[in-house]
């Protein structure tokens, strides 16, 4: 699957990624310092999940109804590095096919999955 990672996401999340075979475009090489609502463009506009660990994009998507394909947001504040991967590798591994148009949150305890037109 292919992801866009907001400058949030934690570079260990990103290398596991990649390692898993995935393709991941990090906003942190290749376009630092973008406002939120243009990564959310650029992941829509190539109809890319979004990774990001800023609720922010909770906003722009629920409040300003911006368009998006997809947003997967880690809440895993205080978790080591390893700890995180592995959440995030948990929940590619049951729910990749849930991710695409979905606003996803992967918190400590539970993943929540609300499909979004």
């Amino acid at each position: 699957m292919d992801f866009v990672a907001d400058e949030s996401v934690d570079g260990h999340i990103i290398r596991a990624l990649r390692s898993a075979g995935h393709t991941v475009k990090d906003i942190h090489e290749t376009d630092l310092g973008a406002p939120d609502v243009r990564i959310l463009e650029i992941a829509h506009a190539s109809n890319t999940v979004l990774i990001t660990e800023d609720k922010d994009f909770g906003d722009l998507v629920f409040a300003s109804n911006s368009p998006h394909s997809g947003v997967l947001l880690i809440r895993l504040d205080g978790f080591p590095p390893p700890g995180k991967v592995a959440r995030v590798m948990m929940v590619l591994g049951h729910h990749i096919n849930e991710l695409q148009r979905a606003f996803t949150v992967l918190d400590r305890n539970k993943v929540r999955i609300r499909k979004h037109p």
